[in-house]
């Protein structure tokens, strides 16, 4: 995924009060931590989502959303939607919360400092 500012303006805006947001240049995107915990990326020209595994056969059916793939592996809680699925506020805000719900009791996977 390149860099799509306006996706991120978009994704940076929905996150914008809450506390603990860290944006960082990964995936080939705009990655937003949330309590050091990847929540959301903006690509090119759609988001990957980090959500509850146990919701995941369910959102795939929705408009413009499909299973992240990587080197021919399906990773299930990890999800992409498209511009079609996230036109309006609405629907981007649907994909953050999902994103959020998840993030309260995903684990970190950033090290621990001794």
């Amino acid at each position: 995924m390149a860099y799509n500012e306006r996706l991120t303006a978009r994704i940076r805006e929905a996150l914008g009060d809450l506390p603990n947001v860290e944006e960082k240049r990964m995936f080939r995107g705009v990655t937003f931590m949330v309590d050091d915990k990847m929540c959301i990326t903006a690509g090119d020209n759609k988001i990957m989502c980090r959500i509850d595994p146990a919701i995941h056969e369910e959102v795939i059916k929705r408009k413009g959303c499909e299973t992240v793939k990587m080197r021919d592996r399906e990773y299930k809680g990890y999800i992409y939607v498209s511009e079609e699925g996230i036109k309006t506020k609405k629907d981007l805000d649907y994909w953050i919360q999902l994103a959020l719900a998840f993030n309260k009791k995903a684990k970190s996977s950033k090290k621990k400092k001794k």
